[in-house]
């Protein structure tokens, strides 16, 4: 599969790069990650250039990790640097891939692409994952369906009416005004109902949670897979700020064509030490993200095999407008990036109810 290579993606939470060998499969490449005495993460090819043996099989030895197989160890460059066999010598082809890595507000970000081409002030900011105004809560789990149909079910949120309708049903969002923005190579998609009642996922922190609600949905879209969701309810006619917030975090890596990695987490501008909210938002991600979304996709991908979704043909419904336009500028960027002109991004333009 054509993979958008130049790009930030998302590696791994932060948490878990620690003192040992964690393998992970990144745009169909075996990845290996771990930390250097120093606290700094590493990431470097997971296969040996001698007998292709994983190198997660063998042993973290200071900063370098020794094959478990023949015992040639490597450095953080990816640089073979001792070869206990014969006469010790050291070929010159015995090194391995290392990726630049950015860890950024409790994020592992890994650069797939050209190293020359990795600029750590474009990675994405999550700064609301580690501010003390939020309580943040969240994990990842690998999805067996392909990274863009993970995508296409963040933006089009018309979804939450039907597969999380206990918790998440609004019935004017089907019919709610659709802004899109497209800026460059990112894409906005907000919906506000400016008068209903709240969802259920709201109405336990809610004063009065029988009392009509201004509610709205912004999702933020970041090429190739970093989303960033704002739900929130607030009383009718007053600001945002009076009201009460969710800030999403859903970035997806692909692991496979077929195989998603998928790194949630939910930050909440209220409660901040209550451990019953914590609870209350562990148990609806596992339900929402683990037992209806999760399945959902991946019978999707198995009903469209490796079929890709235009040649499907698919019947395109208004809210479509987002998850359609997000799939053709990761086609164009992919398709810039294979012809050399990757530099190239979409113009800026505001997007129009055509998708």
């Amino acid at each position: 599969m054509a993979y958008l290579r130049n790009a930030w993606y998302v590696a791994a939470w932060g948490h878990e790069v620690a003192r040992v060998l964690r393998p992970r499969t990144l745009l169909d490449e075996p990845v290996l990650l771990y930390r250097q005495l120093d606290g700094k993460p590493v990431a470097i090819a997971d296969r040996c250039p001698h007998r292709f043996a994983p190198l997660h099989l063998g042993q973290l030895i200071g900063d370098t990790v020794e094959c478990g197989y023949h015992g040639l160890k490597f450095d953080c460059s990816g640089a073979c640097v001792e070869n206990p066999h014969g006469d010790q010598r050291i070929p010159s082809a015995a090194r391995v891939r290392a990726y630049p890595l950015v860890e950024q507000d409790g994020l592992v970000w890994i650069w797939m692409g050209d190293p020359a081409r990795a600029d750590a002030s474009e990675v994405p900011e999550y700064r609301h994952l580690a501010d003390p105004a939020f309580k943040t809560i969240g994990n990842v789990m690998l999805q067996q369906a392909n990274y863009q149909l993970v995508v296409d079910n963040l933006m089009d949120l018309t979804h939450v009416n039907f597969l999380h309708a206990p918790y998440q049903k609004t019935d004017e969002l089907l019919v709610a005004p659709h802004d899109v923005t497209q800026t460059g190579h990112t894409l906005d998609s907000r919906r506000t109902i400016p008068s209903t009642r709240a969802p259920q996922s709201f109405t336990p922190f809610l004063a009065d949670p029988a009392a009509p609600v201004s509610y709205w949905l912004d999702m933020h879209w970041r090429a190739p897979g970093a989303c960033q969701l704002e739900v929130g309810v607030t009383p009718v006619g007053q600001p945002r700020t009076a009201g009460i917030l969710r800030r999403g975090t859903h970035i997806v890596t692909p692991a496979t064509d077929t195989t998603t990695h998928y790194f949630y987490a939910s930050s909440r501008n209220y409660l901040l030490d209550d451990p019953k909210a914590d609870q209350e938002t562990t148990n609806w991600q596992q339900v929402g993200f683990h037992e209806q979304d999760k399945p959902m996709l991946e019978a999707v991908q198995q009903r469209m095999g490796t079929t890709d979704l235009d040649s499907l043909k698919p019947v395109l419904l208004s809210s479509d407008l987002a998850a359609i336009r997000v799939r053709r500028i990761l086609k164009d960027l992919i398709a810039d990036e294979a012809s050399g002109h990757a530099d190239r991004l979409p113009a800026d333009s505001l997007l129009t109810q055509d998708a």
